[in-house]
């Protein structure tokens, strides 16, 4: 089964929001400071956001952990 996903970005705020369910959540920290998780009541993951992302280089991946 396919699962959805949904993006969204805020130009202005330099806001990128990635979303694998619409289901309830929480943002929690990570361990890079511009990068929340998105968790659900039972922790899992259901999607994650950065914040200033024009910052990051467009020839470097940035990278985080996502705890699942």
């Amino acid at each position: 089964m396919a699962q959805q996903l949904k993006l969204w970005l805020d130009p202005e705020a330099d806001y990128l929001e990635v979303t694998f369910s619409d289901a309830a959540g929480y943002m929690k920290e990570t361990t890079h400071d511009a990068v929340m998780e998105r968790v659900d009541a039972d922790g899992n993951v259901i999607g994650f956001s950065v914040q200033g992302i024009s910052r990051f280089q467009k020839d470097a991946p940035l990278s985080a952990d996502l705890n699942r």
